[in-house]
């Protein structure tokens, strides 16, 4: 089976929307998995009845395996679950016995697996309750017994109905007008001069436990981790830049009331920027062997998560892209991003990435590098500083320091260092140019 995107291994079984006896159509969702980045529905390949459930909610499981069982009738249910692994298939009422045939049947057809994380097809969708239960994200049923919402009164806006985190907050009036994330500024300006906006604080302990438990890494948690460990393996250097932002601020301070965010123009003045300089846009090659140089320059925001872990939504061809598209794809990703709704090549598919720390008011951070890129840029908070002049005078002027962290197989010094002053000198002298 297909596995939901190409770096992911594992799933995590959020929610059975079928239970063993019930009817299943061709298409239809049986079951919720939680892959390393989003919540996806699985269908079913096959016309018939759910037999066996080898997996329960709450398991993970590799992608490929079989975590249940379709039988074509019922009368092959009771035989299946007879040797279903031992505790593997929840009991149900087995179908009344049929007159004994005339002529011995033939064998019974073995039954269709359900894997783990085949390829979604948006299909026939289910109603909002199946089963007897409500259809809700994780983080919805967990903000809905937190505040004492009844989940079945409320509509689901996620794919079929089901009911997201975005619902639960929309009927406790906690609706938001921009999306709450970290890294990847939201539309409101902040006072650290980026224009990025912190994001909302979540309860103390909901995302990373309380103090004194211990708290697995859930499946996004672990996702990154991996990322992080294979980071190891790449020779690595960093390079760091000072830019003056005042011009960019102005610029900002513009085009803000038309929707555009800090997070916008950084990664558009990159992405032009990156344009003419293919280099600093390639990566290694799988096998280590060769550079690859992408057709696009597609530049990946890291974004933290709410629930732990972090994503890195995509803004595709983002030179040439213009500014105010570039926003509204970016509110975009970020919304979905938060209710795990993006695409495998919405996040997947960065030719480099930016993490904009700024809204933290962070003087300076090195970031590490995702693999399959080739650099990464980290952006901290712009300040008023006082710079001397050419000829010895003194000025305030709002600066940010920026930091480059590259892979030395692709990317040598000099490649990096006209990077970053060919950056600098178009937030410095030549904001404008990005609503063109």
């Amino acid at each position: 089976m297909p596995a939901l995107s190409s770096t992911m291994t594992e799933g995590k079984i959020v929610e059975w929307l079928k239970k063993p006896g019930d009817k299943v159509e061709r298409g239809e969702s049986v079951l919720v998995v939680e892959s390393d980045k989003a919540d996806m529905d699985v269908e079913s390949f096959n016309e018939g009845y759910l037999a066996a459930v080898l997996m329960p909610a709450g398991g993970t499981a590799p992608v490929g395996e079989t975590i249940g069982l379709i039988v074509e009738t019922q009368a092959e249910i009771a035989e299946v679950q007879a040797k279903a692994p031992t505790g593997g298939a929840a009991a149900v009422p087995a179908p009344a016995a049929a007159p004994a045939p005339a002529a011995a049947p033939a064998p019974a057809p073995a039954p269709a697996p359900v894997a783990a994380a085949p390829a979604p097809v948006v299909a026939a969708p289910p109603a909002p309750v199946a089963s007897g239960r409500v259809v809700a994200s994780p983080r919805a049923k967990k903000l809905a017994s937190q505040h004492g919402v009844a989940l079945e009164t409320l509509r689901g806006s996620g794919p079929h109905g089901r009911i997201q985190a975005e619902d639960v907050e929309r009927a406790l009036g906690l609706t938001v007008a921009v999306p709450r994330v970290a890294e990847g500024s939201a539309p409101a300006a902040a006072a650290s001069g980026n224009g990025a906006a912190a994001p909302a604080p979540a309860p103390a302990g909901d995302a990373f436990g309380r103090p004194g438990e211990s708290v697995s890494f859930n499946t996004l948690q672990n996702a990154v981790n991996r990322n992080m460990i294979a980071s190891l393996e790449v020779p690595c250097f960093r390079v760091g830049y000072t830019i003056t932002t005042t011009k960019l601020d102005a610029f900002y301070k513009q085009v803000k009331s038309k929707g555009v965010t800090m997070t916008a123009l950084l990664a558009k003045a990159v992405g032009v920027v990156l344009a003419r300089h293919p280099q600093v846009n390639a990566a290694t090659s799988a096998d280590g062997g060769a550079m690859s140089f992408p057709a696009g320059v597609n530049v990946a925001v890291a974004v933290a998560m709410e629930d732990g872990g972090l994503i890195t939504p995509v803004l595709a061809n983002a030179d040439k892209t213009d500014i105010y598209s570039l926003a509204r794809n970016w509110a975009d990703l970020v919304s979905r991003a938060r209710s795990k709704q993006l695409q495998p090549e919405e996040y997947s598919t960065g030719t480099f990435t930016l993490s904009n720390l700024g809204m933290f008011g962070v003087d300076r951070f090195d970031a590490i590098l995702p693999p399959g890129t080739g650099a990464i840029l980290a952006v901290a908070a712009s300040r008023p500083t006082v710079v001397a002049g050419k000829d010895g005078s003194m000025r305030v002027a709002n600066q940010m320091q920026v930091n480059l962290t590259c892979d030395h197989r692709v990317i040598y010094g000099a490649h990096a260092a006209a990077f970053l002053k060919d950056l600098a000198q178009l937030i410095e002298t030549n904001p404008e140019s990005l609503a063109i």
